[in-house]
């Protein structure tokens, strides 16, 4: 299953990927973050590791990120793998003057009875970016405003 998402943050390119960039700003917009692991690498550099645990309702999910591409401010892409998934993540960023259009395209690969769940729900994964993407935006948007 293949997506893409957008949202334009009303601060320039620069700010937004400085911001996107920093590690330290993910329990800031990733309220269900619950940790951040880094396990081989340097964290946000190509081929790095990094295991990530959230909060999904009642249960907790444990996934790995592989960055796969760093080629800041233009793009980061990353796969990120859990239990009956996999999913790669093309983020970009285009200046549009003193805004910024982050657009972010998702392929998802199902395994075991999350296959019939991507196949009867797809609009729940689109969903659940956007409302991430939009967390990023008030974050972003909220601390170009405090002192």
């Amino acid at each position: 299953m293949k997506y893409q998402c957008d949202v334009v943050i009303d601060l320039p390119r620069e700010q937004v990927v400085a911001l996107f960039d920093n590690p330290d700003n993910l329990p800031r917009w990733q309220p269900d973050l619950l940790s951040f692991e880094p396990l081989q690498g340097v964290p946000g550099q190509p081929g790095s590791t990094c295991r990530l645990l959230y909060r999904m309702g009642k249960r907790e999910v444990e996934m790995v990120e592989t960055v796969l591409v760093r080629d800041l401010p233009e793009q980061f892409s990353a796969r990120y793998q859990a239990k009956g998934v996999d999913n790669r993540c093309d983020n970009r960023f285009d200046s549009e003057g003193a805004r910024t259009r982050w657009r972010m395209e998702s392929e998802f690969q199902f395994r075991g009875w999350l296959k019939l769940m991507g196949w009867l729900m797809p609009g729940v994964f689109r969903k659940q970016t956007l409302q991430m993407m939009n967390q990023f935006k008030n974050f972003a948007e909220s601390s170009s405003k405090q002192p």
